[in-house]
């Protein structure tokens, strides 16, 4: 999709929310030269109509570019699955502004040349991407990766998501080093010695199924451990895709004990439950896997209180061959980028489990100040990265349109509400809708 450039753009008479300033008005938005150069309410004109390409916005809201902390692009390895660029079209069209890629790619994000090669493959992608370098060599858990080196060829962060550090002591000198760097660890909170053969949630649908279960507490003693260590060394520490009840009480604490914990989930953990894995089969197989409605419940809860900071997608494409195998040979993991927006509006907005305000600083600002980007904001002067929402629109999910390679949606065939009309990167319309 190439993208449209424009000198001058009015977006009139949407709902502007800018979480980092409490703004919720109508009001028109005028960007010029890729910045947002004046916001103005009551209808008075903000520059001339004639010299400018105008959006009509009424009815719709206007957010800072939406930013998805938590993808995974499959590229380099798995091109099969996903593209930087195929990825970033996905992105567009789901609102997002911006991705952070996570380093589990065929190599392994570990060196300064494959996160200078993530970042050339990205120009002229739909959405900016941020690399995560891994937090170990080839992501084994046993030598760390040059830090340094990693950050000043452009890394935001360090994970071996799609793996924990195993190692306590590597865990620990990892925080250290981050501390030091003034960078951040994203952790992937798994026991692997409790998960180790699992397929989905351990429970009552495992044990109906015949399948071996992932407990609960391999995620909830690694969320601990993670934090134990965090604490001790004084250090930031991030938890990605937080999935049980345990693991939200955990971090809940911490953060009242005034830890830097940060922690995200994504929309299928407060959709969806393990009764799903019967009628969906391996569409709903993700790791950590769907949990009971009783941790769906106290992810809601974490999520209206403040202890859980960002919804993330977790988009992990698989080939449709892949997810066609039996149960327990497909990988894990679904696809979310195209389908976040609908989910956050349909169970959380209707429902009143969040505000309006609430999930923009989840999906944008909190995004951006944990990585230390730039954006989350909705101010003259910044850089001109917006989505535009039509929060009325009601549509049926169809992955034969989603722009992702991949189509491992158990998400396919749902009405959602809240659609993205409109995505725009500094300046220029990328993704629409409509």
């Amino acid at each position: 999709m190439s993208p449209e450039n424009t000198d001058v753009l009015l977006i009139k008479g949407g709902r502007v929310i800018d979480p980092a300033t409490g703004f919720d008005r109508i009001a028109d938005v005028l960007i010029e030269g890729g910045r947002i150069k004046k916001i103005r309410e009551g209808g008075r004109e903000v520059v001339d109509r004639k010299k400018s390409r105008v959006i009509d916005a009424k009815g719709k809201i206007i957010t800072p570019g939406l930013i998805d902390m938590h993808v995974h692009l499959r590229e380099p390895g798995r091109e099969d699955e996903e593209t930087i660029h195929t990825g970033c079209e996905a992105a567009a069209a789901g609102g997002f502004t911006a991705v952070a890629c996570m380093p589990n790619t065929y190599p392994p994000i570990d060196g300064p040349e494959g996160v200078r090669s993530i970042i050339a493959r990205s120009q002229g992608a739909d959405t900016r991407v941020y690399p995560i370098a891994a937090i170990t060599k080839e992501r084994s858990g046993k030598e760390l990766t040059d830090m340094e080196a990693l950050l000043e060829a452009g890394a935001r962060a360090f994970s071996d998501d799609g793996d924990p550090v195993e190692d306590a002591q590597i865990m620990r000198c990892a925080l250290e080093r981050a501390k030091a760097l003034g960078t951040l660890i994203i952790s992937h909170a798994e026991e692997k010695s409790l998960s180790q053969g699992g397929q989905l949630n351990e429970g009552k649908v495992s044990t109906a199924l015949g399948l071996k279960g992932i407990p609960r507490i391999a995620e909830d003693i690694m969320v601990a451990r993670e934090i134990f260590i965090a604490g001790y060394v004084g250090s930031r520490i991030h938890i990605a895709h937080v999935s049980t009840a345990g693991s939200v009480k955990l971090i809940r604490r911490a953060k009242e004990e005034g830890l830097e914990v940060t922690c995200e989930t994504a929309p299928h953990y407060f959709s969806l439950t393990e009764e799903e894995v019967v009628p969906l089969g391996t569409n709903a197989k993700m790791n950590p896997p769907l949990r009971t409605s009783e941790d769906v419940k106290a992810i809601k809860e974490g999520l209206a209180d403040g202890t859980i900071d960002v919804i993330a997608s977790d988009h992990a494409p698989h080939s449709e061959a892949e997810k066609l195998e039996q149960f327990e040979k497909a990988p894990f993991g679904i696809i979310g980028l195209e389908t976040t927006i609908g989910l956050v509006f349909t169970e959380l907005i209707i429902s009143g489990v969040l505000s309006l305000m609430e999930v923009v600083a989840k999906l944008s600002l909190n995004p951006a100040r944990i990585l230390g980007i730039e954006g989350g904001e909705l101010r003259e002067g910044k850089r001109a990265d917006l989505t535009i929402i039509d929060p009325e629109k009601w549509w049926d999910v169809n992955v034969e349109e989603f722009r992702s390679k991949s189509r491992n949606s158990p998400f396919n065939g749902r009405t959602l509400k809240g659609r993205v009309a409109m995505t725009i990167v500094g300046g220029r319309v990328i993704g629409r809708s409509e």
